[in-house]
């Protein structure tokens, strides 16, 4: 695929491409963390994580009666 790449491409727009993707490989760590999470902070992120996905949905379910007894529209 890059051959066809080169091909296509300025040699610019390639030397630039193959940068990026040296910087990203550079950021990625194969070693174990430096500070280890606790179960207390695991359960914390987890809990904001869960209210954040579910109150919005939770809110539009409660008000969903409402949402039905306004007036349509009228159409354009």
């Amino acid at each position: 695929m890059l051959p066809l790449l080169r091909g296509a491409l300025p040699l610019a727009a390639v030397g630039q491409a193959k940068r990026v993707l040296q910087e990203r490989r550079s950021s990625i760590y194969s070693k174990p963390p430096k500070n280890k999470i606790g179960a207390g902070q695991s359960f914390f992120i987890m809990s904001v994580f869960a209210v954040a996905m579910l109150v919005p949905a939770g809110w539009i379910m409660h008000h969903l009666p409402e949402y039905r007894k306004r007036p349509r529209p009228p159409p354009s």
